[in-house]
């Protein structure tokens, strides 16, 4: 299928096919009474006017602003259940530990995941993709983590595997096993990572279920060590590394992930000078979550630092049943002008062509150039700083997915 869109009134776009760091990120090509010319699914051309002898099927632009399709780089969005009842004890005051010792937290979701059923979790997943579409996503991350052993978290990822014959998103599969320790090794540490790496690692490699592997590093949860062991085990079978890494204390995640030339490390909230500078020599991309911070009253990560470090950064939604109960990017958008004090070009740059890199996808998508999956936004604005500018609402008119418009608003 062909397709022109034309009448843009301002194309903006970052250009390349590896993510940009420092004043890079900023760099951005825009372009007044521009067209894209789709071809087979994919960018044929972007120009000011319009082309010569064209015969196809056309969209009128309108005049609007036109910008790569949203990259959801962060997202744990196959699950079971809710966790509303605990809002009430949060804003209370109530620590998380104490929700977790009466059956809450992290560990109530893995329960209601081991009890769902695979197409119950597909379903209820795909209406999230479904509202993530409408507002702009054309690519989402999606990792594992509520099973917490091996039949569990195979399930989701199998979930995973089966939403993107179901729906337009391109889907970019983490196995996160790693995030929490299960009840049933309470006491056996070294039990539940020996599962990791000796029997879930092998099996996610075999089926092919996913394409990295991310660790929990933070206090409490796993050690910058052992989380060291999972992921260089994941490297030895072929997956990419990502790390939740300093949310809440610097235990050195950052370090491993630089270390280990993970692709992306995530959080960073808590991030220190020598954590910014192993991202920055390990040419890791940072991975930020104002939405989470957002959603728990916690600091914001030190963005414009890490700019000027040099360190790629990303931003994404961190959709989950407890710390970030939302998967809107333009609210993500929002807050990373208003709380990392990133320029709308910055932050355009981070939600598709960094996004894209960080999710492996920076040679397929994240930018408008030729050769390009046709990932494509038309928005209800005329121009770039309005869309960072208003919120509340969503401002994305109309969404073209691999060439095929998807959403029409």
């Amino acid at each position: 299928m062909n397709l022109l869109i034309h009448n843009i009134g301002l194309l903006a776009t970052p250009l390349g096919r590896a993510a940009r760091g420092g004043a890079a990120q900023g760099d951005i090509l825009t372009m007044e009474g521009a067209y894209v010319l789709i071809r087979d699914g994919r960018i044929a051309a972007v120009e000011q006017g319009m082309p010569r002898d064209y015969e196809g099927e056309t969209l009128d632009a309108g005049g609007r602003l036109c910008t790569p399709g949203l990259v959801d780089a962060h997202t744990h969005l196959v699950f079971g259940g809710w966790r509303e009842h605990e809002l009430a004890l949060k804003l209370q005051g109530v620590p998380y530990l104490d929700i977790l010792a009466r059956g809450g937290g992290i560990l109530s979701t893995v329960r209601a995941t081991r009890a769902a059923g695979e197409d119950e979790l597909a379903d209820k997943a795909l209406r999230q993709l479904q509202h993530m579409l409408a507002l702009g996503v054309t690519t989402c991350e999606c990792k594992s983590g509520y099973g917490l052993d091996t039949e569990n978290e195979l399930k989701q990822l199998r979930v995973t595997r089966t939403l993107q014959t179901r729906q337009p998103i391109t889907l970019v599969s983490t196995f996160m096993g790693a995030h929490a320790l299960p009840e049933e090794y309470n006491g056996d540490r070294e039990g539940y990572i020996d599962l990791l790496i000796r029997e879930m690692l092998p099996q996610v490699a075999a089926e092919g279920l996913a394409d990295y592997c991310d660790v929990f590093c933070e206090q409490g949860v796993f050690s910058a060590e052992e989380s060291r062991r999972i992921l260089t085990a994941a490297q030895a079978l072929g997956m990419g590394a990502k790390v939740h890494a300093d949310e809440v204390e610097a235990i050195g995640g950052s370090r491993v992930a630089g270390e280990i030339g993970a692709i992306s490390a995530e959080h960073l909230i808590a991030a220190d000078d020598a954590g910014i500078a192993a991202l920055k020599a390990g040419g890791v991309i940072a991975c930020l979550l104002p939405a989470t911070s957002l959603y728990l009253g916690k600091p914001y990560a030190r963005a414009r630092d890490m700019i000027a470090a040099g360190v790629p950064v990303c931003a994404a939604t961190d959709f989950n049943p407890g710390s970030c109960p939302g998967g809107n990017m333009q609210l993500v958008m929002n807050l990373a002008c208003w709380q990392y004090r990133l320029l709308p070009q910055e932050v355009l740059t981070a939600v598709t062509l960094n996004a894209a890199a960080a999710s492996g996808q920076a040679k397929e998508t994240g930018t408008l150039e030729k050769g390009k999956r046709a990932d494509v936004l038309l928005w209800d604005s005329d121009n770039l700083d309005y869309i960072f500018y208003r919120f509340g609402q969503n401002l994305v008119h109309t969404v073209i997915k691999d060439g095929n418009i998807v959403v029409k608003q």
